[in-house]
């Protein structure tokens, strides 16, 4: 799969261009697919296994990280700086850092927010951050939909064009953030999937079987959020990875998060990079944003996993 992404596209690029350094097709390959291919495989492992911690802190299956706020957190901030930040500020360091560091900060303050809301005595309240996550991504469309009425029809070409997913832009450096925070947090998250799976079990019962339940749910959804502005601030809004590809690995591998949490590393980095290959293929010489084809796949996995669920429970 890896060598389809990398030769598949507009033009189709030989095997021979990775050892012929002159050919022009070369350098489209290592500087431009290259990078780009390794951004899609981070960007779908981290927020794949982003979902299946969310779903198991929530003991929802049909829960996805957006619903802490950190994706609207991060769109509305990145659309903010786009329509009023950028066009006030001119220097090739805001050109370079403005909209992902807006989008990394937008995602995690918010998110800051919501949990400082959703905390109290007893530790964190699932049903209230959820609510709030909610609110808050209600909240975030909304101001987008003003600042996009706002904005020229240039910037709501550049605007739409991020929100829809944007990997285009693929470069080192945005791999490096990507990788420091998968090295830093990941084994973590990975290290916490026993006491998940207690957690399963229910906040009370897994307080009597030894787990810390406020520390596990505030360094997971901290790590979360951390993951998922990072990747939201180098590629923008790529809906439904991390709901639809933790329920494809429980099939495969079942309910264990010891698992689940490194198969979903697995599958939604190769489930990304699929999407990139068809976005990149699919209206050749153009491209489709990869947000369009995650959500052309899982939005009807979406509704037929409510509807089996809804007969599951009937039955």
């Amino acid at each position: 799969m890896g060598g389809v992404a990398l030769h598949a596209g507009a033009v189709w690029i030989p095997i021979s261009a990775w050892w012929d350094t002159s050919d022009i097709m070369h350098r489209i390959l290592v500087e431009l697919r290259l990078p780009r291919a390794i951004l899609v495989l981070l960007c779908g492992a981290l927020l794949s296994v982003s979902g299946a911690v969310i779903q198991s802190l929530f003991r929802n299956p049909l829960a996805d990280p957006g619903l802490i706020g950190v994706s609207g957190g991060a769109a509305f901030a990145a659309v903010l700086w786009q329509v009023l930040g950028a066009p006030l500020i001119d220097h090739p360091l805001a050109d370079l850092l403005g909209l992902p560091l807006s989008a990394f900060l937008g995602g995690v303050l918010v998110t800051a927010v919501v949990m400082r809301l959703s905390s109290g005595g007893q530790g964190l309240s699932v049903v209230v951050m959820l609510l709030m996550g909610i609110a808050v991504n209600a909240t975030a469309t909304a101001g987008i939909a003003v600042l996009k009425y706002a904005s020229d029809t240039m910037t709501l070409r550049q605007v739409t064009f991020w929100l829809m997913g944007n990997v285009q832009q693929a470069n080192w450096s945005q791999i490096a953030l990507l990788v420091a925070l998968a090295i830093g947090l990941v084994p973590m998250i990975i290290r916490s999937a026993r006491m998940l799976n207690v957690l399963l079990l229910g906040s009370e019962q897994a307080l009597l079987l030894g787990v810390n339940v406020p520390v596990l749910q505030w360094r997971l959804i901290i790590s979360v959020a951390l993951l998922v502005g990072a990747v939201v601030s180098c590629v923008g809004l790529i809906g439904f990875v991390g709901l639809v590809v933790p329920h494809i690995v429980r099939v495969l591998v079942g309910v264990d998060n010891r698992r689940v949490l490194p198969m979903s590393l697995l599958v939604g980095g190769l489930f990304l990079l699929i999407a990139d290959v068809l976005s990149r293929t699919l209206m050749v010489p153009g491209e489709l944003p990869i947000g369009l084809i995650t959500s052309l796949i899982g939005g009807p996995f979406f509704m037929a996993l409510i509807i089996w669920r809804h007969k599951g429970r009937a039955r």
